[in-house]
């Protein structure tokens, strides 16, 4: 074999050898969440060349702002549940029981006696309280996380339409009204709440031993017993969470409306699933971010937005929805399947 045969062979030994670097980037949370903020503004010059001057304006972007907090605030605790290698169907009837709870005629008289704060903590005890529920009978009760809180949502929808009898309620207590309309910087307060939620969450999965132990238990669960690693416990934690961001969700959607509703929440997570998938996070768990989730839920408020303003109907956006999922399955799993190989 000649000289220059022998160095072409062994050129293209060590180009194999060296890793994709256009892959490694698209594979990083880095790569990811950029192509995601590409994805965004796309989405953003589709609106500017479909609506125009209807969606180019300061008043559309809070809409949207506005639109994306409770759904917002709901991926951000089913983030946890999803790296966690769990999955929760019950986020929209755990808002709707939690809206309804603390909006009951007992609820509100105590309010008034004391202070609207009282709202605040039924509505998150409800959430913490169904969480808690669910973790427990998944991780002690060995049911499959699909089919409790299939059982939940079922089970939750139906105590929130005894409780309030089918009937929308009405918040009388001026001073939760007057604090839910409160502006600060020209920003509604729950805008801000979605802000702060999505902060925590990012220093909670990144920054502490829940957020490792979380990635650890989703990766490999049997690994992280072995490493001393509570597992059941540590999975209790992640339905309790989610469970309280189902509370803080409802009282944004009682600030918005007023009422506390069984009906509030319905197909929540859908939409909750569906932002923290485009956001990348892998729904075999052990991997995923917070950034890309928040992007993943303005791609999705956006897009409704942008068929609002073209009065395209909702069965239409529900067919995107549906679509966008199935395409970001597919990319994860091809990127998982390169990396494999690699």
């Amino acid at each position: 074999m000649s000289e220059d045969s022998v160095r072409v062979e062994r050129a293209a030994l060590e180009t194999a050898r060296e890793p994709n670097k256009a892959l490694a980037l698209l594979r990083s949370s880095v790569g990811r969440n950029l192509g995601l903020v590409i994805a965004l503004l796309l989405v953003c010059l589709v609106g500017v060349v479909t609506a125009g001057d209807r969606f180019a304006t300061s008043a559309n972007a809070l809409t949207i702002l506005g639109s994306a907090t409770t759904v917002g605030v709901v991926s951000i605790g089913m983030t946890f549940v999803i790296i966690g290698g769990g999955i929760d169907l019950s986020v929209g009837a755990i808002v709707a029981l939690s809206s309804v709870w603390c909006t009951t005629l007992a609820t509100q008289n105590m309010a008034e006696d004391t202070h609207w704060i009282v709202m605040v903590f039924a509505a998150l005890a409800v959430g913490a309280g169904c969480g808690l529920v669910n973790g427990l009978l998944i991780s002690y009760g060995r049911i499959v996380p699909f089919v409790m809180t299939l059982a939940m949502l079922a089970s939750a929808r139906g105590l929130a339409q005894i409780i309030s009898n089918r009937k929308t309620q009405i918040v009388r207590d001026g001073a939760f009204a007057d604090f839910a309309t409160t502006e600060i910087l020209g920003i509604e307060v729950y805008i801000w709440v979605f802000f702060l939620v999505a902060v925590a969450g990012w220093i909670l999965l990144n920054r502490t031993t829940f957020g490792r132990r979380t990635v650890a238990v989703g990766g490999n669960p049997e690994a992280a017993r072995l490493a001393g690693i509570p597992v059941k416990r540590h999975t209790v934690y992640l339905y309790v969470l989610v469970g309280v961001c189902s509370g803080i969700a409802a009282l944004m959607l009682i600030a918005r409306t007023t009422t506390g509703s069984a009906t509030h929440g319905t197909l929540l997570e859908l939409d909750a699933i569906a932002a923290v998938v485009i956001g990348g996070t892998l729904l075999t768990g052990g991997r995923g971010t917070i950034v890309g989730t928040v992007i993943g839920v303005l791609i999705f408020m956006t897009l409704n937005n942008i068929f609002i303003l073209n009065n395209r109907s909702i069965s239409e956006q529900e067919l995107l929805k549906g679509a966008v999922i199935v395409v970001a399955v597919l990319l994860q799993q091809r990127l998982a399947s390169r990396s494999s190989t690699t």
